[in-house]
């Protein structure tokens, strides 16, 4: 035995009287009309009151009584440093006076979680102890248990926190949520994985990793020592990327899935027309909410409900010139450039900006006052429930 555990005697109650008298010595010693000796005295008393715990039994010493209580702790270094060769800070040298005689097993023989902690990783083999940089002490302690064991050392490697962007440790004041929340947010997970590789590590200029690239270009050693700032619009940018690289297949199926989270119906009849619609509805969204907020007149029956902006786009002007372009809409192949073409020919011929009737006919078509490009949507919705939803307008 290497003598490095020790039965400790000394009680929560005797540390905490040790811990208040130095914080007593500490005020005290701020009274600026003591003697200057009497104030370095209590200063000293403070500083050894305060300082990492060395228990008086840690050279054997003998108990109170036969029956004491005790807990087991650790001996601590005399002297010299812990040297720990941290893949990501580098050499982190804490020393030998900072480390207290930590405890290994509690007076109910339950064992504390550094100790835990350690014969854990060691039962499953683990090589690599990924974690927050606020741990980086406790890999000190850790490694002196692993040493007197015999064991092999893991590799650590401490990660910088995650900071707000005012600069402040990141918390739910921030919008920080439980990764499984994003997912409610509309995030793919490829994004996901992207942004959060991107924080703090880096390939050159490459802002979009695909997750094969990142599994061949990632190693640790690239990854910054200074806490990275989490910038939820960057998130969103990254987001739509991606989205704009989908599978409509793929993200007419997450636009269901959100859809019918909220509890809306959507007719399976509106599937191939969400997928047809894709196209131009993902080069607008960053996110699936996003995205199915857009596909509201895609998946709503008859008659829609406008939102106070598309509403003022329907005035008695604009009237006039759907009831008077419906004809034209009638006797059109339907398709989005023939469409374009005879809605062009239309508003040169009564005068009026093509955008004076985009405007009122998107309102009507999709209840919004923004949407894909208004053709692509005539296309998409066909012509008998295009002309039905003019026609909707007309005589609302």
């Amino acid at each position: 035995a290497r003598g490095t555990a020790f039965r400790c005697f000394v009680t929560q109650e005797e540390l905490a009287e040790r811990r208040a008298a130095a914080e007593a010595n500490a005020e005290a010693a701020r009274d600026e009309t003591l003697p200057d000796g009497e104030r370095a005295r209590l200063r000293a008393l403070a500083a050894e009151g305060l300082r990492a715990f060395r228990s008086p039994y840690r050279d054997g010493a003998r108990p109170p009584s036969p029956d004491s209580p005790f807990v087991v702790r650790l001996r601590a270094p005399d002297a010299g440093e812990v040297v720990n060769a941290d893949l990501i800070q580098g050499d982190v040298r804490i020393a030998a006076d900072d480390l207290d005689d930590l405890v290994l097993l509690r007076a109910d023989g339950n064992p504390t979680y550094m100790l835990s902690v350690v014969v854990d990783d060691h039962d499953m083999g683990v090589t690599h102890v990924i974690r927050g940089d606020d741990h980086l002490t406790n890999a000190a302690r850790q490694m002196q248990i692993i040493e007197a064991m015999d064991w092999p050392v893991p590799y650590y490697a401490h990660l910088p926190l995650l900071h707000g962007e005012d600069g402040a440790k990141l918390s739910k004041r921030h919008g920080a949520l439980g990764i499984h929340e994003y997912e409610n947010l509309g995030y793919l997970p490829e994004a996901m994985r992207n942004y959060l590789l991107r924080l703090g590590w880096s390939h050159g200029d490459d802002e979009l990793i695909t997750t094969e690239q990142a599994i061949a270009w990632f190693n640790l050693e690239s990854i910054g020592q200074s806490p990275a700032r989490v910038d939820f619009k960057k998130l969103d940018n990254i987001n739509g990327n991606y989205m704009r690289e989908a599978n409509d297949a793929r993200l007419t199926r997450e636009v269901i899935r959100v859809l019918h989270g909220r509890g809306t119906v959507v007719p399976a009849s509106a599937e191939d027309r969400l997928t047809a619609a894709m196209p131009g509805l993902k080069e607008r969204a960053k996110t699936l909410v996003e995205l199915a907020d857009a596909v509201y007149y895609l998946v709503t029956e008859r008659p829609l409900t406008l939102d106070d902006k598309a509403k003022t786009l329907i005035t008695p002007e604009a009237r006039a010139h759907l009831a008077a372009a419906l004809p034209v809409l009638t006797n059109t192949n339907w398709t989005a450039p023939e469409l374009e073409q005879a809605l062009k020919t239309f508003a040169g011929e009564r005068g009026v900006k093509l955008g004076n009737l985009a405007q009122p006919l998107r309102a009507a078509l999709t209840g919004r006052s923004t949407s894909p490009g208004i053709f692509d949507v005539l296309a998409v919705l066909g012509r008998e429930d295009s002309l039905a939803r003019i026609q909707d307008q007309l005589t609302a």
